[in-house]
């Protein structure tokens, strides 16, 4: 599922738009798990790598990278923030990012470096990939190229551990 939206996000890329609100709730998920990114609402075309919201917009926060709360300044770099996000929701089986926290206290927590902790259910290896996602400059975060390869090759390598048993 996670590669699948990646793959669709590199599409979103490459045809220069951003989505600005990518998280679970806009994913929709067919019966045989086959995913595809919905709502559009937010969604711009962008120029120069960027896109500057106006003033006074409103973002879901939880979700929402620190360059895009503070600044105001979407890129694709902040869509794979709002991915990385979408990876916990996932792993969490649907809960709200940041559990027990309000938005000001998110805002103030990523100023000082937070990032939401791993889960027990959460493989060490996804978790470095959410965290490569949550990386502090934008530019060094991941492409949804490399994202959808690496979630590729992931899901292979452990698909074993999720086959229905016997």
């Amino acid at each position: 599922m996670t590669a699948q939206v990646a793959d669709g996000m590199a599409f979103i890329e490459r045809k220069n738009y951003i989505h600005r609100d990518l998280r679970a709730a806009n994913i929709l998920v067919a019966h045989d798990l086959t995913c595809k990114i919905a709502d559009f609402g937010l969604a711009r075309l962008i120029e120069n790598n960027e896109y500057t919201a106006r003033e006074g917009a409103k973002f879901p926060i939880k979700w929402t990278a620190p360059e895009a709360i503070n600044y105001g300044s979407f890129t694709i770099k902040s869509d794979v923030w709002s991915f990385g996000i979408l990876l916990t929701e996932i792993i969490s089986y649907g809960r709200t990012p940041y559990p027990g926290m309000t938005n000001p206290e998110v805002i103030r927590s990523l100023e000082k470096g937070y990032r939401m902790q791993r889960l027990d259910s959460c493989p060490t290896e996804l978790y470095e990939i959410m965290k490569e996602c949550w990386k502090n400059k934008p530019e060094d975060r991941p492409t949804f190229d490399y994202l959808q390869s690496v979630l590729e090759d992931f899901y292979t390598a452990t698909e074993s551990q999720y086959q229905q048993q016997p």
